[in-house]
């Protein structure tokens, strides 16, 4: 980093130079694999290739294949070009250190549902994250059937089955991290793998694969859900479907691969991806929610938590939230009159079942994966997020919608839409303590530390305690700890998780 405006680094690829903006090294669209295209597709990724001289490393690389007004509308922001090469990360270092160690890193899995979305969108700016002394690392990955397949004529030509690339993706990223992160002034022994959504839910599965170990130390899991994984065989119909779409009812390998990978993004149900990766592969051999359950998953410090109003999503999913309480009215296989008795005071079948969907989709898997750490040792923070801009309390009736609090922990208020249009001070120095909770879990996480400094001390829930921080109260600025926080519903919900939570 001989040059203050023009950072060079050496990885093993080669030497890259950056940019430089308010003391934060930057280096963007750094290539972690090499592009999976022709007969690299739905295969895993591999080495990315040498270059000599010096490569810039000042722009956004191009995003996998989506669709873009879907992205603005609810990604994030705007994707910018596609491609199917696209396997890039952008890092973003401090300039200036107050002392020689490398310092903690925290590689983001941005969410989208694995059909939308890029680390380069406007939210995940890593430049104020980076500012409280981590390195911030933001990954693209594979998206829609080019990140999620399976089909016959593709089973096992590597010499095990593979279905998850997006996943094989991510581990690549990581491992890249681990041979090259040092450079950046980051520590390969310090990182926490964070994300959202479809982000957070890939955190959950790398925390469950045998391909992932080692890779990274600490996780956040931040509005992660509980749908099923979907089972390889219903993963293979799905691929016989998509070939037969195409008039290939005996596809081979190569006419698959010949398909233009601007074709798949566009296919509607029943040929889209759901939001969960497949579970039969490699990477995925157990189901994701059963090996939390059996206390499987590798032994780390986890942060998880969801928002106040993630059944806005619902309708993303496809669930009809006022139906869910109208069937479960029907078929009489759940006690209605007891969830009426934990959900007092909501009054019709949409109220009820907007809390009651929220709580068993996402709210009950913070719940699960704290039973589950406590399995194994390990100490887990859990949170609930709830605060809105004072500028959107009408906007949000309900509280903090999926995805709300991205915005805070990455401490990019002013850069997100829309919220960037109207955030007042009392907001940006809300997301500014958010942030910090978040970098201090980074930093200090761990066996030894099982409480986090912030406006409130954050205690871990470890050895049977149940905690939980209240991050912004009754959608206003506060932070406060609760102790068996939901505990009746969400037992109730835990009991009962493998049998309702469901698509169908």
């Amino acid at each position: 980093m001989q040059n203050p405006s023009t950072p060079l680094v050496k990885t093993r690829q080669g030497i890259l130079s950056g940019t430089s903006e308010e003391n934060i090294h930057i280096w963007r669209g750094i290539p972690y694999a090499a592009p999976p295209v022709g007969d690299l597709r739905w295969r895993s990724p591999q080495p990315a290739a040498r270059w000599q001289g010096v490569r810039r490393a000042e722009t956004f690389s191009a995003s996998s294949w989506q669709d873009i007004e879907y992205c603005r509308e609810l990604g994030g922001g705007d994707p910018g070009s596609f491609s199917e090469d696209c396997l890039y990360l952008n890092v973003w270092s401090p300039a200036a250190r107050s002392q020689p160690l490398p310092l903690p890193v925290m590689v983001w899995l941005h969410g989208g549902g694995y059909t939308i979305g890029a680390g380069s969108l406007p939210p995940y700016d890593g430049k104020a994250l980076a500012s409280r002394g981590v390195v911030v690392v933001t990954v693209n990955y594979r998206l829609g059937h080019l990140g999620f397949f399976a089909h016959p004529a593709l089973e096992g030509e590597d010499g095990e089955r593979i279905y998850n690339f997006a996943l094989l993706d991510q581990i690549a990223a990581l491992q890249w991290v681990q041979e090259n992160i040092h450079a950046f002034g980051g520590d390969a022994a310090n990182v926490t793998l964070f994300g959202e959504s479809a982000g957070a839910r890939s955190v959950l599965s790398l925390m469950v694969s045998p391909k992932s170990r080692g890779l990274f130390h600490k996780a956040i899991i931040q509005s992660g859900y509980t749908l099923p994984d979907l089972p390889r065989e219903k993963a293979l119909a799905k691929g016989q479907l998509i070939a037969e779409h195409f008039s290939l009812p005996q596809a081979s390998a190569e006419q698959l691969r010949a398909i233009p990978a601007q074709a798949f993004w566009s296919l509607t149900a029943p040929l889209t991806i759901g939001p969960a990766p497949v579970v039969g592969d490699a990477v995925l051999p157990q189901p994701m929610l059963e090996t939390f359950f059996s206390g499987r998953q590798h032994p780390l410090p986890v942060m998880i938590g969801s928002n106040s109003d993630e059944a806005s999503v619902m309708a993303v999913f496809g669930v009809d939230i006022a139906g869910q309480i109208q069937k479960l009215r029907r078929e009489r296989r759940f006690g209605l009159g007891l969830i009426k008795l934990l959900y007092p005071g909501v009054k019709g079948d949409e109220a009820l079942g907007r809390e009651v969907c929220r709580d068993m989709a996402f709210t009950t898997l913070g719940y699960v994966v704290m039973q589950a750490q406590q399995r194994v040792g390990q100490p887990c923070w859990r949170y609930w997020f709830d605060y809105v801009a004072e500028a959107e309390h009408q906007t949000y009736p309900h509280g903090a919608w999926h995805g709300n609090e991205v915005a805070y922990v990455f401490d990019n208020l002013n850069l997100a839409e829309p919220v960037r249009n109207y955030a007042n001070d009392r907001d940006r120095d809300f997301a500014a303590r958010v942030a910090d909770y978040w970098a201090n879990f980074a930093r200090f996480a761990g066996n030894d530390c099982h409480e986090l400094s912030g406006p409130v001390r954050w205690p871990a829930s470890v050895r049977g305690r149940d905690r939980l921080l209240r991050i912004g109260l009754h959608k206003r600025a506060g932070f406060k700890v609760e102790n068996r926080f939901m505990r009746a519903r969400l037992a109730l919900f835990r009991r009962v998780m493998k049998h309702h939570v469901t698509l169908d």
